[in-house]
């Protein structure tokens, strides 16, 4: 059987000095240590490492069920959270159904990512007329864009159920024991599910927090904990010849060290889009602190190369791309040869849209490498729940391991507190009344 997924470096070795690629082994050695020894910073939220061995088994049999009750109760599920509470899944999702289905038996929604008063009230109208469930997803409850959210369609859901037939519709996710979300839980008697204490929000798809809604999508999260399995027996050595995840995770520092500031995800199936969208939140997150650290973005090719192509080939050399190419389609078009060539396409008969989609890869792959920008090829053998379980451990073990080489307590986002002080002071929350006035004071001054 083909495995699981490989990484090629031969298009971004020749930007990587041979005695700097023999060296960072050692590094890798002392970033090992810290990462399977626990004496790394940050090291209390290392449960992701050993969970597709270890996960709560009877927790795993309730999300098996609850998302069963869902299925039967709803035809949409509202799934509320922000960052890491709602990106596994949505990329999972995306990738994993269908993009156009006549016929859906559970379509997933997302809200509480975002504070747009027009996009909360479209999924009010289009949701309010169906059965509809709610999963909310919050450590503490409090954070404040899925905390409005759930106000929102938790009274939706009582004004058209009644309140004790909202409270069965209802699934949290949340803190085991404590927090404003565990409370109100055990006080209506909803459903819950634990957000793991050592877990931290962007390495959680695989808890409750990303397979609730998964399953309930009708994606195999049973398949998908096996191929977690998988990468996790898998990228357990040193060597990284030996250990595709920690050679990523070298390579992409050498080329950071190497003056490439900006890592590109890139890949040319749209079914991945999200899944770049929880990539950019991992590697992000984790690794931009103490001013260090890649930029990370995203594109889809071949649609990305007709606008930001032309800077990728051209620009400032500053950054390299990761590819995630998909090598088996699940389906396929053969092109057909037409009476008339209008479009001069005839030369491609018989062949399938995925073969020219194919080339399209290895043009841009030579063309962006002439060019001078490295790239990384991560070839994933097709796209199934399976592969979906190994591709998160993949990355999350690299960027376990990456953060470690770069200097940097992987685990922690202290940064991301400082808009929400500025914006609960503006807010006027209770305690921030000092703030209030020096931000005040800053917008009066800067804006003249």
């Amino acid at each position: 059987m083909k495995q699981t997924l490989s990484l090629h470096i031969s298009h971004a070795l020749p930007f990587v000095s041979a005695e700097a690629y023999k060296a960072i082994q050692k590094e890798v050695n002392h970033a090992y240590s810290e990462l399977f020894n626990g004496t790394g910073k940050g090291s209390e939220f290392l449960g992701w490492l050993d969970l597709p061995k270890q996960y709560d088994k009877e927790e795993f049999k309730r999300i098996l069920q609850a998302s069963r009750q869902i299925r039967r109760q709803a035809k949409r599920l509202i799934v509320i959270g922000i960052g890491g509470s709602y990106l596994g899944a949505k990329a999972a999702i995306e990738l994993l159904t269908p993009t156009f289905a006549k016929k859906r038996k559970l379509e997933v929604l997302f809200a509480g990512q975002n504070m747009s008063s027009s996009y909360l009230a479209e999924l009010v109208e289009y949701v309010k007329d169906q059965d509809f469930a709610v999963n909310v997803i919050s450590k503490s409850g409090t954070t404040t864009e899925p905390a409005i959210a759930f106000r929102i369609f938790k009274k939706l859901l009582e004004e058209k159920y009644g309140i004790e037939e909202a409270k069965n519709r209802i699934y949290v996710t949340t803190d085991k024991s404590k927090g404003a979300l565990r409370s109100l839980a055990l006080e209506q008697g909803y459903a819950t599910f634990v957000v793991p204490d050592n877990i931290g929000g962007r390495y959680s798809v695989l808890t409750a927090v990303g397979l609730l809604p998964i399953a309930a999508a009708g994606i195999d999260i049973v398949d998908m904990m096996r191929g977690a399995k998988e990468a996790y027996k898998l990228y357990k050595q040193k060597d990284i010849r030996k250990n595709d995840a920690f050679l990523y995770a070298a390579m992409r520092n050498l080329l950071y060290r190497g003056n490439k500031a900006i890592e590109m995800f890139v890949s040319y199936e749209p079914k991945l889009t999200y899944f770049a969208e929880w990539w950019k939140q991992l590697f992000g997150e984790s690794e931009g602190k103490d001013h260090q650290g890649l930029f990370v973005a995203s594109a889809n090719f071949s649609t990305d190369l007709h606008s930001l192509g032309q800077y990728i080939q051209d620009g400032r050399r500053i950054m390299f791309e990761t590819v995630v190419q998909v090598q088996n389609s699940p389906v396929d078009i053969v092109i057909q040869k037409e009476a008339q060539d209008l479009d001069g396409l005839n030369y491609l008969e018989g062949k399938t849209l995925d073969y020219v989609n194919k080339k399209a890869f290895e043009g841009t792959l030579l063309a962006h490498s002439d060019g001078l920008v490295p790239n990384l090829v991560i070839e994933l053998n097709e796209i199934t729940a399976f592969s979906f379980g190994h591709l998160v451990y993949f990355f999350e073990i690299a960027c376990g391991l990456s953060g470690y080489l770069l200097g940097v307590n992987p685990f922690d986002q202290e940064g991301v507190e400082a808009y929400k002080k500025n914006m609960f002071a503006l807010l006027g929350k209770p305690g921030y009344e000092t703030l209030k006035k020096e931000l005040l004071a800053k917008l009066a001054q800067k804006n003249g």
